[in-house]
């Protein structure tokens, strides 16, 4: 509606010749000489050009980055596209950067976030191209021998297996492979396409499922969530006096539970947290008149019903009465994890920059991992100063604080929120140390930074194009970690006969002397292999 409107106020044709998309299309033809207006076909590739940088210019500045799964499939194909498009065009040069640049120009007086996110944007783009250049050579390669085939056969359609093959290796998206097939003059089995690629979605899928040891069908959690949602008090107690209100068995629900079988139950109210926006489940037991039964899991296998996955010792019925009891020690350790990710996730966009945002994490007892968008990795120095950051955060004693609040009113304070997700007109705020770390979550906390004890960071490495991962332990075993590394460190020393701060300086001349011997032992060989060869002949 709005680029309808400017079009009309503009005067133009068409909303790609609107002030907004335009410049880039008018930088695309300069550069690979192709004017705008002469010929259709090189008018649409323009097009796809203007249309596709700046979609990924917003999508880039949202926190995404290019991968293979969700909206960073959609932001991959998007520029990927473009590149191909410039390419179409004549221009083999880098460009994405460039047109991104000419994007950017005019859009950051509406949109000022894109500004400080440029320098993440430039990397991600400039590595996103590197990496694609290299993809569409070699898939163009198996590309054109597939063409040749089907032609020297008399055919003019390219295999659903080959499409399949070009997607899944070389990361060719169907769209790209339909348009190099088309200007060879053959076409694609696209049935032949789906069917594979649907068979590989429902095998991720089932392998899902299966790591849960849950049913694929949902139509008996949808049953029960007709009834109703199950409300969690989690926050408060962890002991709560319930009912069952419903048993699923093998994805059927199910009146009555026997011996030795293992069921999901849902209960009139819950205080069990379900796994969620990266926190592990709670453990615990459902306490009956005919014993206790171990929780093993807990999730939400639609929006609003929690279900706990039990073994029944006895048996279980819809109505028998239960007392849900949360194992307050796992409970804590999760809390302790969960802030504890949160006093990564500020440090970090602290340290490195506010390009840091948030692309994943999961945390449990003890452990947390956190991925964020960035092309770089962090150097031995800044990973000490981001864990002495935290440490200091945790020592400073920050209060937690939850809060229930409007969407629009949390956007407003900066709450952090990850792109994608789909929030409620009413949001949870979870704040610590004020501004410092302010963001949208529903997850279990400890009321101030100080209960987390200690966080050690593990290592960092890349895990796709643009992203990053960070691991740390926690607590206690944060403490056991540094113990064990203070005790290997001793044992070397020892084992050297040097002081732990001369390690370093004594691993390095024994590899230095290590190298030398072997050189001449090298050198030893030669001299004797001549004498060897001179006394034959």
């Amino acid at each position: 509606g709005l680029e309808r409107i400017a079009l009309l106020m503009q005067g133009v044709d068409n909303m790609y010749e609107t002030d907004e998309v335009f410049p880039v299309i008018a930088r695309a033809s300069e550069l690979s000489g192709k004017q705008y207006g002469v010929d259709q076909v090189d008018d649409v590739r323009l097009r796809v050009i203007g249309d596709h940088v700046r979609s990924s210019l917003m999508l880039m500045t949202d926190g995404v980055a290019p991968g293979n799964e969700a909206r960073g499939y959609v932001l991959r194909r998007l520029m990927r596209r473009s590149i191909r498009s410039m390419r179409l065009l004549g221009y083999a040069g880098p460009s994405i950067v460039e047109l991104l640049d000419v994007s950017r120009s005019v859009m950051h007086d509406s949109y000022p976030d894109i500004d400080d996110q440029w320098e993440r944007i430039r990397q991600i783009a400039e590595a996103e191209e590197k990496t694609f250049s290299r993809t569409l050579n070699s898939g163009t390669a198996l590309f054109d021998t597939a063409a040749k085939q089907v032609r020297s056969s008399g055919g003019q359609v390219l295999s659903g297996d080959k499409a399949f093959q070009l997607h899944d290796t070389y990361g060719f998206p169907i769209d790209l492979t339909l348009e190099m097939a088309a200007e060879q003059g053959l076409s694609v089995d696209q049935d032949a396409f789906r069917a594979l690629m649907d068979e590989q979605r429902q095998r991720a899928k089932a392998d899902a499922r299966a790591k849960k040891g849950g049913a694929v069908h949902t139509e008996a959690y949808q049953v029960l969530r007709a009834e109703g949602e199950t409300p969690f008090l989690g926050y408060t107690d962890l002991s709560v006096e319930t009912k069952v209100r419903g048993l699923i068995a093998d994805g059927e629900s199910v009146s009555w539970a026997p011996p030795g079988s293992t069921v999901e139950v849902v209960l009139a109210e819950t205080p069990f947290y379900a796994e969620a926006v990266g926190q592990a489940s709670d453990k615990g037991v459902l306490r009956t008149s005919a014993g206790d039964l171990n929780v093993l899991d807990v999730q939400r296998p639609v929006p609003g019903l929690i279900v706990h996955k039990v073994e029944v010792p006895n048996e279980l019925a819809i109505g028998d009465a239960v007392t849900a009891v949360v194992d307050g020690f796992n409970r804590r350790g999760a809390c302790q994890a969960h802030t504890a990710t949160h006093v990564l996730h500020a440090a970090l966009r602290e340290i490195v920059g506010s390009g840091a945002t948030q692309a994943g994490s999961f945390n449990k007892p003890g452990y947390l991992r956190f991925d964020y968008s960035s092309t770089k990795g962090l150097s031995p120095e800044v990973r000490t100063e981001i864990e002495e950051r935290c440490n200091i955060a945790i020592r400073d004693d920050l209060e937690i604080t939850a809060t229930q609040m409007k969407l629009e009113e949390a956007k407003a304070l900066g709450a952090m929120a990850m792109f994608g997700e789909k929030y409620p007109p009413i949001v949870r705020v979870v704040e610590m140390g004020g501004p410092w770390s302010r963001e949208l979550c529903g997850g279990t906390h400890v009321q101030h930074s100080s209960q987390i004890g200690l966080l050690s960071l593990l290592g960092e490495q890349s895990v796709g194009s643009g992203a990053r991962r960070v691991e740390a332990l926690v607590s206690t075993d944060a403490f056991a970690h540094m113990a064990a590394e203070r005790a290997l460190l001793n044992e070397l020393s020892q084992t050297l006969r040097v002081q732990p701060d001369q390690l370093g300086d004594r691993v390095q001349a024994m590899a230095a002397e290590l190298k030398a011997a072997q050189k001449t032992i090298a050198e030893l060989r030669m001299t004797q292999l001549q004498a060897q060869v001179a006394g034959i002949v």
